[in-house]
């Protein structure tokens, strides 16, 4: 069995819930190297640059269709409309001003996106996301105002140990709302994750090997 498509069938052994998706993080490695995970079958990719993921997937998922692309990194403003015609997920929705943005292409383009909103867990101010006071508000103008299917949150927590305090506390927040999908989870702690309901785990390198 390929490397690649072992260390991934190794990860989804650990998973017990058939409801859990991985979306496997493929920015910065070429097709080639991703195609083997393509060939077994797998539907869910992580990017987090949407120059990046055009050049990599816009003709695989022309005669790929059920691939399903996530966008995981930030997104500027002026890359939303090209995000829309690539995507399927975004996990990243931090402003109202791209959620804006979001619904006018999606209204252009006649496709709906799933998103996740991204919740800045940690009050850190290097990272992007809704602070957790404004998430009320924020939700409740993506969903009735611009009618944007927002699915579930997204937390990128703090590199300090805390994990289970971060993730139970988006998992709250996340019933909350009375949504029922959760994006955390990465490759040092997706079983962290998965003990408070993750559905989305964002895995990259337990999969494809480390970045050069």
């Amino acid at each position: 069995m390929n490397p690649i498509v072992q260390r991934f069938e190794n990860i989804k052994s650990l998973i017990s819930n058939s409801n859990v998706k991985i979306v496997a993080v493929s920015k910065t490695f070429t097709y080639d190297h991703i195609k083997p995970l393509v060939d077994h079958g797998h539907k869910h990719f992580g990017e987090n640059k949407v120059q990046e993921a055009h050049s990599k997937w816009h003709n695989i998922k022309k005669n790929n269709p059920s691939i399903n692309l996530h966008m995981i990194g930030r997104l500027q403003s002026n890359k939303a409309k090209d995000a829309v015609n690539l995507f399927d997920y975004i996990h990243s929705l931090d402003s109202q001003k791209l959620a804006n943005l979001l619904a006018k292409y999606e209204n252009a383009a006649n496709k709906k996106l799933k998103y996740f909103i991204q919740v800045n867990v940690g009050k850190e101010n290097q990272k992007s996301g809704i602070g957790i006071e404004l998430l009320d508000d924020f939700y409740y103008y993506c969903t009735k105002e611009l009618k944007i299917n927002i699915i579930g949150l997204m937390a990128i927590p703090p590199n300090d140990g805390n994990e289970n305090i971060y993730f139970k506390n988006l998992m709250e927040l996340n019933k909350s709302l009375g949504l029922n999908q959760l994006s955390i989870g990465m490759s040092a702690d997706f079983q962290i994750a998965l003990k408070h309901e993750a559905t989305f785990l964002r895995i990259g390198s337990s999969i494809f090997g480390n970045r050069v």
